[in-house]
């Protein structure tokens, strides 16, 4: 199943980290444009290989990385290791602590038929070709997707915990989360992570754009080289891995702003959802999303001077004309897609994902902003996705509308970089790997 490799991770100079946070960033699919301002005015910072700046960007970020690595400003480490990455935080309304419990390692990019990575979301294919560009100029992977692995018995949490505790850094990110990494030498240790993951399949958490950027790039790499071995760089894929089975796996909703229609009425919306849904008129805007919190089929819609709760009437699913298993189809984004955007807004489910009228915001209070000043026309609120939802919907083969989930915390960018350049790939002689 999955072919896990240990990496000598290139990282920013031991000189340098002691003021490691001025160094992290957010994903490139995640930073704010105020974020980005304020990150670029380091020339230092991570952003500028992550989402390097103006035209023929992915050029001035190979060409970045080329000086960073002859000035020593990142250091490439001397032997494999599995990377452990550990993310404590809190979660608004609680005073619980979890901590997401990982490793970063190379993985093999299978293709999605082979069916050992498994994603369970569509993706934009602008983000895909932007990413796809930047890995094929600087042959760096500059952070890991988020892959999900199931191991009821915790094999490796153990050795993890140890290496835990002798920390390379400490960050408090922009999240408010607390990122530590740790690394693993040990080879012994090391097979057991291999070992493991040979009898698992993996379910992509987040990073859709960024793996399906280096299975193009694979697919490209191999086609040219005649003596192609499954060995090169371009094979892998740089991963953080972390176990379902255990309960700091969060998952919170992302919502649904709707702009630019050009025949927007309002009361004709609410006339039309009134077929399939049940209504209910909400005084304060402001504690929709808490009211449809664990009803099934239920979203809230904010338009500027009015709130209402819809839930779709049980008996409206048999009219669903989409194709899709049961797993699919009784989702409640699945729900949300069909017979409020396409049915009732006009968009047709081939066009959701290239739309411009459709935009994502993870914060309800933004989108109530939103809606209040005028800059979205409405917003359809969302509850959460459940772990095992997402197991039933990889399991199926199908995959859930676009931005389904949210994985929090999101893992962060700078701690360390993979290189996929053959000479800096491959393991030295001296490595068991």
């Amino acid at each position: 199943m999955a072919e896990i490799k240990p990496i000598r991770a290139w990282r920013y100079n031991d000189s340098l980290t002691e003021t490691i946070d001025d160094l992290i960033s957010p994903l490139f699919d995640v930073v704010s444009e105020k974020q980005r301002k304020s990150l670029y005015q380091n020339p230092l910072n991570s952003i500028h290989l992550s989402v390097p700046q103006g035209p023929d960007a992915a050029t001035r970020a190979q060409h970045l990385l080329s000086r960073w690595k002859t000035d020593g400003t990142l250091v490439q480490d001397k032997l494999p290791a599995i990377y452990v990455y550990y993310q404590y935080f809190k979660l608004a309304g609680s005073s619980k602590e979890y901590c997401r419990k990982g490793f970063i390692c190379h993985i093999r990019t299978y293709d999605w038929e082979e069916k050992v990575i498994l994603r369970h979301e569509n993706t934009i294919p602008s983000s895909v070709n932007d990413r796809s560009e930047l890995l094929s100029k600087t042959k760096l992977h500059v952070s890991p997707t988020h892959g999900l692995y199931t191991d009821a018995s915790f094999t490796l949490e153990k050795y993890m915990d140890e290496a835990i505790a002798n920390p390379l850094y400490v960050s408090e990110d922009y999240q408010g989360v607390r990122d530590v990494l740790s690394l693993i030498h040990d080879a012994h240790v090391i097979d057991l992570f291999i070992n493991l993951l040979k009898a698992k399949s993996i379910i992509l958490a987040d990073g859709h754009h960024r793996y399906e950027g280096s299975l193009h790039y694979k697919k490209q790499q191999q086609a040219l080289n005649l003596g192609h071995t499954g060995t090169e760089g371009y094979n892998f894929h740089l991963m953080y891995l972390t176990n379902t089975e255990a309960d700091d796996l969060r998952i919170l909703p992302t919502h649904r702003l709707v702009e630019g229609l050009s025949s927007f009425d309002e009361n004709e919306i609410v006339e039309k959802l009134s077929t399939d849904f049940i209504i209910k008129e909400i005084e304060d805007a402001d504690t929709l999303n808490e009211i449809i919190i664990g009803k099934k089929w239920a979203f809230g819609i904010l338009f500027k001077d009015r709130a209402i709760k819809v839930r779709l009437k049980p008996e409206a699913l048999a009219t669903m004309r989409w194709q899709f298993p049961e797993e699919v189809k009784t989702l409640d984004l699945t729900i949300l897609h069909y017979f409020i955007i396409e049915k009732i807004l006009g968009i047709p489910g081939k066009d959701q994902r290239k739309s411009k009228n459709i935009s994502f915001d993870r914060s309800f209070s933004d989108c109530l902003a939103k809606v209040i000043r005028g800059e979205s026309q409405m917003a359809i609120i969302t509850q959460e996705v459940s772990i095992e939802d997402v197991k039933r919907v990889c399991a199926s083969g199908f995959t859930m509308p676009q931005k389904s989930t949210y994985f929090y915390p999101k893992v962060i960018c700078g701690f360390l970089f993979s290189s996929i350049k053959e000479d800096e790939f491959q393991t030295p002689v001296y490595s068991l790997f």
